[in-house]
């Protein structure tokens, strides 16, 4: 009656193997190190730079404790670990002095930070521990206000010029084009001309809605941009903001930032581990903006260097094909590229397709027309310093979707998409927000909320063994299970524990305990009523397990809401809680009755049962 097949503990003994082996790396601690990154678009860190990193440190008599590569969405990064911060200090400052010749311009980005020290074999499977929040680590929090007024600026900018290039295209004359506020205002001298412009507009950008106004010999056309589009604008600027800001806080070597939306245009950001604000706003604040500019073919290639630079050029000395001189008026700005991907040539070589927006495929037309056989090239300015990703010919008529050839690999190709689409920010944004955690707080709140999980957990187990007897020692064993395993969830997630999370982790105690409790219980009242106690136990379990699965869904349905509607803290704390509930529910009733199975289930005639003293009725 109350046996389980052998599968079923085959299954529990399996769970509590991998729930042990994503548990424990959380209690290994971590080490100081240092992450080196490239600080330059067209440098990439790879394996090769490890044996350079090296040789630096053993120059110096440093040793390190381990040295370890991977890969961060399409950025590589090396990290080495060392015994103690004072070696990681030491270290940190090497590795600057011999990494970058300038130190004024660095070549590589040298970031403190911190390695799990997780044994090799554990690593193999994935086994790494939690990472912790901003409230147990200490770091830095910015709320940043994105300009939205400078975005709208931009965009009635763009199409200004859209205007005046869609009516000199068509040959309709207009006696000027001027900006009213958010609005685009074309004058005309007759009606004829100005329901001609109104037609061609209309159909060429359709995001602004066109209106009449003036009389006689002052006639205009007025455009605004449509509330739909205006919003959309906004939201996508915002949008690649937080994508921009992603990559950028690589170079900090944080381990789980995080970057959100909060509202319609701020945005959150938490360094988990970062004390050095000045540079955490140096990094996430700087811009960068992308342009296209032609070579200036007055200038012999080679002799770059030596000559003289033509009034209205400049000579670029960093990055793919340089040094190189090019016009100081760009063709485009990263603002028209509307996409970019890496795909393959004619010639099956790789090669980058770019996608530009209207008035971005009429500016290159234009450019190019005239200049084929000719260079241009792609120039990323950050803190007013330009660097050449690439320098192409122009083999025909660009348009709105082009090609870039000549890319040498895939991973090449890949790279340069990746620095089109999001290497700059759409909008600059403000800092109107600041606060820094210090790592002694984190300590303390991580201290305080372990002592309140454990001390949690010692309370219900002295209770449950004073109330229950051996009852009491299974639900305890299956209360601690559920710890574990919910541990094991959240560490096998690489989730980011906070305080609300330790909060969730307490209340998950609570939860699972009370389903314990209405085991024992059903099985007392089952015995009361006359049952044996192999058939007060199997009633116990089978009956309870209705109110158990009630009452949890009932909970779990709250807990969804708190992580559909809520965010930030509410959301970690919803997570958490979520997977406390559905850890109970196996660790309180099929690992329980597993244990109660095992222990009682061999006794063919059981007379009596551990569970505390059962009032019968007659008593």
């Amino acid at each position: 009656m109350n046996r389980y097949p052998l599968w079923k503990y085959i299954t529990i003994i399996v769970t509590l193997v991998i729930g042990a082996l994503y548990t424990v790396p959380n209690f290994f601690g971590e080490s100081p190190a240092v992450q080196i990154s490239s600080a330059k678009a067209t440098i990439k860190v790879d394996q090769a730079l490890m044996t350079q990193v090296e040789q630096a440190l053993a120059k110096d008599g440093i040793e390190s404790t381990g040295m370890l590569y991977e890969t961060i969405g399409n950025q590589g990064t090396i990290r080495a670990r060392f015994p103690s911060t004072d070696v990681q200090f030491k270290a940190k400052g090497v590795l600057e002095r011999e990494l970058n010749t300038d130190p004024s311009d660095p070549t590589y980005l040298v970031a403190f930070n911190l390695l799990p020290n997780t044994p090799q074999w554990l690593q193999s499977l994935k086994a790494a521990p939690m990472y912790l929040g901003l409230d147990l680590r200490g770091g830095v929090h910015f709320l940043m206000q994105v300009d939205t007024k400078a975005i709208m600026n931009k965009r009635v900018t763009g199409l200004q010029s859209s205007v005046r290039s869609i009516l000199r295209d068509k040959n309709i004359r207009h006696a000027g084009i001027a900006r009213i506020g958010d609005s685009v205002e074309v004058s005309f001298r007759d009606g004829e001309t100005r329901d001609r412009a109104r037609a061609v507009l209309g159909d060429e950008l359709r995001e602004l809605t066109l209106a009449d106004s003036g009389e006689g010999s002052d006639l205009k056309l007025v455009g605004t941009m449509q509330p739909a589009v205006l919003k959309q604008t906004i939201e996508d600027a915002v949008q690649q903001n937080i994508t921009t800001l992603s990559k950028r806080v690589n170079e900090l070597g944080v381990a789980e930032p995080v970057i959100q939306r909060q509202g319609a245009d701020r945005i959150i950001v938490q360094l988990p581990g970062v004390q050095d604000v000045s540079r955490a706003k140096d990094i996430i604040g700087k811009t960068a903006t992308l342009e296209v500019r032609l070579v200036d073919e007055t200038v012999t290639r080679g002799a770059e260097e030596t000559a003289a630079i033509p009034f209205g050029s400049e000579l670029f000395r960093v990055g793919k094909n340089a040094p190189v001189v090019l016009y100081k008026d760009p063709i485009i700005t990263g603002e028209y590229i509307s996409s970019a991907s890496a795909s393959f040539d004619q010639n099956q070589q790789p090669s980058v397709s770019i996608d530009l927006n209207g008035d971005g495929g009429r500016r290159m037309r234009e450019a190019t027309r005239t200049r084929v056989g000719k260079a241009m090239a792609i120039v990323l300015f950050e803190k007013n310093k330009g660097e050449v990703l690439t320098v192409a010919t122009i083999r025909d008529e660009l348009g709105s979707r082009f090609q870039i050839t000549g890319m040498g690999s895939s991973e090449a190709a890949s790279d340069l998409a990746l620095l089109l689409r999001a290497g700059s920010l759409a909008a600059p944004m403000e800092i109107i927000e600041e606060r820094t955690i210090g790592p002694q707080l984190g300590a303390e709140n991580i201290s305080m909320g372990f002592h309140s999980v454990l001390w949690g957990f010692v309370a219900m187990a002295v209770f449950m063994i004073i109330y229950y007897r051996m009852f009491g020692i299974f639900s305890v064993f299956a209360l601690a299970v559920n710890v574990m395993l919910l541990v094991a969830i959240l560490s096998l997630l690489q989730a980011t524990l906070t305080l609300p999370g330790i909060a969730a982790i307490a209340l998950t105690l609570g939860m699972a305990i009370d389903a314990n409790v209405l085991i024992n219980e059903r099985i007392r009242e089952e015995l009361r009523a006359g049952q044996t106690p192999q058939a007060a136990i199997a009633l116990g379990f089978d009956r309870a397990w209705a109110t158990i699965l009630d009452s949890n869904i009932t909970t779990l349905i709250a807990a969804l809401a708190l992580l559909i509607f809520g965010s930030g803290p509410v959301r970690g704390f919803a997570v958490v809680h979520a997977l406390g509930i559905l850890t109970s529910i196996f660790s309180s009733v099929f690992v329980s009755r597993g244990v109660v199975n095992l222990w009682y289930g061999r006794k063919k005639r059981l007379s009596t049962i551990s569970i505390g003293q059962v009032w019968k009725p007659a008593d």
